[in-house]
């Protein structure tokens, strides 16, 4: 069977060398961010999007790719660039939500490159902050692009899944763009199984 990840592992390594050619305890007041111009883009969802960057071939709702990682990648309470942040379902969050860690800032602050958390919208570099009691990344707070703040909010979350190589910030954000594109086209379909021969 041909997957997705052998799309993605031949894929976006390609795209990187054509283009190389409130707060929790901690104290620390949230680094006020807004990231680049955001991207505006009919029909983008947030799992289609973050499989393409992060090169995790999961598939399903966002809440379900922390269940589907288990024995497939490794899932951590603490962040990584490139590692996949999940979100649990909630009311305001129905299927969950997915983002992908773009920097690390501190042990409570990382950056992250999302769609959809403000619908139809691609965001780079959106502050998340952890405000979980135990320090472990379970309870996160989001900016939110449209009151240029950091949300008031509080969204469970169940960790971080990391990706099959590691990834820098570079390689991220030259990524970000044909991750969309793909994402678009492939509107979040598994890949078709390959016939037996």
């Amino acid at each position: 069977m041909v997957g997705n990840h052998m799309i993605l592992s031949r894929f976006i390594p390609f795209v990187l060398a054509a283009s190389l050619a409130g707060c929790g305890s901690s104290g620390t007041a949230p680094t006020a961010t807004a990231g680049p111009a955001p991207i505006h883009q009919s029909g983008l969802t947030c799992a289609p999007f973050a499989r393409e960057l992060s090169g995790i071939a999961l598939y399903g709702e966002a809440a379900s790719w922390w269940d589907n990682a288990a024995g497939r990648y490794q899932r951590s309470s603490r962040p990584g660039v490139g590692s996949v942040l999940v979100f649990r379902r909630s009311a305001r969050l129905p299927s969950g939500h997915v983002s992908v860690v773009s920097r690390v800032i501190n042990p409570r602050q990382i950056e992250v490159i999302q769609a959809n958390w403000v619908p139809e919208q691609l965001d780079q570099d959106q502050l998340v902050v952890d405000v979980s009691e135990r320090n472990d990344w379970s309870e996160v707070r989001v900016w939110y692009p449209p009151v240029n703040q950091i949300g008031s909010h509080a969204y469970a979350t169940y960790g971080f899944v990391l990706p099959p190589r590691p990834a820098t910030y570079a390689e991220l954000a030259r990524a970000t763009r044909p991750a969309l594109l793909f994402a678009l086209d492939t509107k979040g379909r598994p890949p078709p199984r390959a016939r037996g021969g």
